[in-house]
């Protein structure tokens, strides 16, 4: 099976090629890359939060804006 034969099935049932998945990949790497330092630990409070709530992680420790 070739790369361009495999399909994947992402949310709302859309599938993509291999291909589109490793471009879309590509362009939000870009644009993480282009967040201001601020704005990547904002993110990153974010994330810890939804860690601790939904994750059911509650050693994880959300760091204060």
């Amino acid at each position: 099976m070739s790369e361009d034969e495999i399909r994947i099935l992402v949310k709302e049932n859309k599938i993509i090629t291999l291909k589109e998945l490793f471009s879309a990949d590509t362009e939000a790497r870009k644009e993480m890359a282009s967040m201001t330092f601020e704005e990547k630990i904002k993110a990153l409070i974010i994330l810890q939060e939804i860690a601790h709530s939904w994750g059911g992680k509650k050693d994880v420790i959300i760091w204060q804006s």
